[in-house]
């Protein structure tokens, strides 16, 4: 039988849904904002974000790693994991977080100021959950559902990244 192929337009989507659903989950059970202080934009602004840049990078990133290193072993689940968390998951932080900032209208100065104290700590913060998560999912889960099964985790992910990237 043919392997189930997920439709690419229901990725993004279910990036930007969860994505937001992150930032409903940090602003009222971390921050506790209330219903009244919520800030539907906020949360907009991750639905975006999930959209036009988590999804779509993430979900080629998959692609192109598997072409590099195109097996299913342990060994290659390794090679992947090491590849992702030294090369991409830095480059994609780095990126995430300044986006945020210019979303949120920081200027440059306060944008850069804003990723050189928060980077450090979202990149050691990653590397507490994403080798791990990885790791299984690089070795067990097959192509077409590694971003729904990362963006399942990355759930409570999300809820950090929201707070780190929202916090003045």
């Amino acid at each position: 039988a043919a392997p189930v192929q997920e439709c690419p337009d229901t990725r993004v989507p279910c990036t930007g849904s969860l994505m937001g659903l992150g930032d409903i989950i940090s602003q009222q059970l971390v921050e506790r904002r209330g219903l009244r202080e919520h800030q539907t934009g906020r949360t907009l602004t991750m639905v975006s974000l999930g959209c036009g840049f988590v999804g779509p990078v993430v979900g080629g990133w998959y692609r192109v790693l598997d072409r590099l290193i195109p097996g299913t072993t342990k060994v290659d689940a390794l090679k992947k994991m090491l590849l992702d968390q030294g090369g991409f998951a830095p480059c994609f932080l780095g990126c995430f977080l300044p986006l945020v900032g210019a979303l949120n209208g920081l200027s440059a100065q306060d944008n850069w100021a804003k990723l050189r104290r928060d980077y450090p700590d979202a990149l050691v913060t990653n590397y507490y959950l994403w080798p791990a998560v990885q790791l299984a999912n690089f070795y067990l889960v097959p192509l077409h559902y590694r971003l729904a099964v990362v963006q399942c985790v990355a759930v409570i992910w999300n809820s950090y990244l929201s707070w780190k990237a929202h916090r003045l």
